[in-house]
């Protein structure tokens, strides 16, 4: 018993005696009233103060402790402190920030200085230097790119990324460093190209909708009903997939049909965490008829409490695109379908180009995409090709009524 706590003892590298004369000793603690019930914890002795220092991290069970003091271990052999050793990201960032940076012209610190504060730090600062890893800064990019920030944006925000991990190879933490990513220029490319011609990527009716959905179903293990609703509500409210991941039974309104749009899932480092929507404002969005009875079979099936996610995974988890990607077999289905273009966020497009289609005026289909930028939804209203016909022969029209000789006033006689 120790602190009131029972010990399971010390691990197998009780007392490593490291290459720089640093003895470690080791121990896990079993708290049973914290949520991470297993505290990892490594002691040493600073050659340099005589003090006698400590780190410890909370774990939820015993081999993930081990884990975590296994690789202080190692990294102690390997001549580096286990203070330098789990130092997160943020923090080793801002202590060597003017290193990482040195040589760089002034006019460019502002831009990477932002990218850091606005963008590398929310979305990897919280991980150990050591622990970030190639797929985590492949994700985080594509994340950056999916928000719609422009290429020199993204440029910027990966160029400060670099620099800092490249300190830290210096510094021995790393030996490579995982932020040299590649492709995320075709990625940009991509993107801009949806927002010049978002009406392209759009599918062409209800049927065409309703047969994806269904051979989606059938590519599906025990070919699950839910994909093929998920992809049917997305394309009919024109919503993005993460924030069908993040809608709640409580949000639907089944009287006036009307979903409250108030949170997305979305990717992360260690798992599908919730936050506001894009534009940080809740908006709302019409249930149209044709997909209703689907709404209702759903809510019914989530049970009575309303923070129940109205759409999930076949095991009740949370919904990501790539999930549906990979769940649905996606890329082969849609290729075989003779939709080679399609990803899944084209199924937005298609509720956006339906909408406008329909009608809706401009600043209406803006409230219900959610965008920032009128601009943005002007781009879903370009006519058809019957429009730019008609519009042609109503100007034609209208040159020929100019064209058209006047005839001259009757000639006025004067009667005495």
């Amino acid at each position: 018993m120790r602190n009131g706590f029972t010990a399971t003892g010390p691990s197998r590298a009780e007392k490593a005696v490291v290459p720089v004369g640093v003895r470690l000793s080791t121990d896990i603690e079993y708290r049973p009233d914290r949520l991470n019930p297993y505290r990892a914890r490594v002691r040493w002795f600073d050659p340099a103060t005589k003090r006698r220092l400590y780190l410890s991290e909370g774990k939820a069970d015993e081999d993930e402790a081990q884990e975590w003091l296994q690789s202080i271990i190692e990294a102690a052999e390997a001549g580096l402190s286990p203070s330098l050793a789990t130092i997160k990201l943020a923090e080793y960032g801002d202590s060597n920030m003017d290193l990482a940076l040195r040589g760089l012209e002034l006019k460019t610190l502002d831009p990477y200085l932002a990218g850091w504060r606005m963008r590398v730090v929310p979305a990897l600062g919280h991980l150990a230097v050591r622990m970030i890893t190639n797929g985590a800064v492949d994700r985080t990019v594509q994340n950056w790119i999916a928000d719609e920030h422009s290429r020199s944006t993204v440029k910027n925000t990966i160029a400060v990324l670099v620099r800092v991990m490249e300190q830290a190879v210096r510094d021995g933490i790393i030996k490579v460093n995982p932020a040299r990513v590649t492709g995320w220029q075709k990625l940009c490319t991509q993107a801009e190209d949806e927002l010049l011609n978002p009406r392209a990527l759009a599918l062409f009716d209800w049927e065409t909708l309703v047969a994806l959905a269904d051979a989606l179903v059938a590519a599906s293990h025990d070919e699950y009903r839910g994909w093929g609703d998920v992809v049917i509500f997305a394309a009919c409210t024109a919503a993005r997939i993460g924030e069908i991941s993040g809608c709640r039974v409580g949000d639907i309104d089944t009287t006036q049909w009307i979903w409250t749009v108030r949170r997305q899932t979305t990717p992360a480092p260690g798992g599908l965490p919730d936050k506001g929507t894009k534009g940080k404002r809740a908006r709302k969005v019409p249930i149209v008829e044709e997909i209703r009875p689907l709404v209702a079979q759903r809510i019914l099936s989530a049970g009575p409490n309303p923070d129940a996610r109205l759409l999930t995974g076949p095991r009740g988890g949370r919904i990501s695109t790539a999930v549906l990607r990979d769940a649905t077999h996606w890329d082969d289905v849609v290729t075989k379908l003779g939709y080679e273009h399609l990803r899944r966020h084209d199924l937005r497009h298609t509720g956006l180009t339906w909408f406008a289609d329909a009608g809706v005026q401009v600043h209406v289909l803006r409230r219900i995409a959610g965008h920032g930028s009128l601009t943005t939804t002007q781009r879903y209203l370009h006519p058809d090709v019957h429009k730019i016909t008609a519009a042609g022969a109503a100007l034609s029209a209208h040159f020929s009524v100019l064209r058209a000789p006047r005839s001259l006033p009757s000639p006025i006689v004067m009667t005495r």
